[in-house]
């Protein structure tokens, strides 16, 4: 019995290989399928989610039930997700490359239907975000901005410059870095 449950089915590189394979998978595939699908899920998209859950984790585990491999394919998604972050804050190109840019939804009161529906956004979708975020109507919204991670954030004319682009070439940084005075 407990060898059943701690013995792998399949060898260390191979579980290694499939969940990084799957990894970058899912890391192309919610870049290509867009912002959307993190911060805005309906339940079409949370239908999409779960079934695609369940239709990679066969690509994971292969033939292999044991606790150890559950475990070594947690570790190595764990590790891929923490060097892609690290990654990320340390070199912008590749938090665009794996994020992309935020996407301005309405700019000077003015409704931005292209980008609405390159994002796949409606206007009732639009509408009942403005009304969560204290709008009663989008009139009201002066900017509104799709970030990088689902979340849109909704701004009226009198709140000034809230919203700051990339304030040095390479974004917004705090803390230290090398050949450079610590952030004030």
């Amino acid at each position: 019995m407990w060898h059943n449950i701690f013995t792998l089915g399949v060898s260390l590189g191979e579980k290694v290989i499939r969940s990084v394979l799957i990894y970058l998978f899912l890391l192309v595939a919610f870049r290509v399928f867009g912002k959307r699908e993190l911060g805005q899920a309906n339940t079409l998209d949370l239908a999409v989610l779960v079934l695609v859950a369940n239709a990679v984790q066969n690509g994971i585990i292969g033939n292999d039930v044991s606790v150890t491999g559950a475990v070594v394919g947690a570790v190595v998604l764990f590790g891929l997700n923490a060097a892609f972050a690290q990654a990320s804050f340390r070199f912008p190109w590749m938090s665009w490359l794996l994020e992309g840019d935020p996407s301005t939804l309405i700019s000077e009161g003015q409704l931005n239907r292209r980008v609405l529906r390159r994002e796949q956004i409606s206007l009732p979708e639009l509408r009942s975000m403005a009304r969560r975020q204290g709008f009663a109507e989008l009139g009201e919204v002066y900017t509104a901005i799709l970030e990088t991670n689902g979340v849109v954030s909704m701004f009226r004319e009198d709140e000034g410059c809230r919203y700051h682009p990339d304030t040095t070439p390479h974004g917004l940084r705090f803390g230290k870095h090398r050949g450079q005075p610590a952030a004030s």
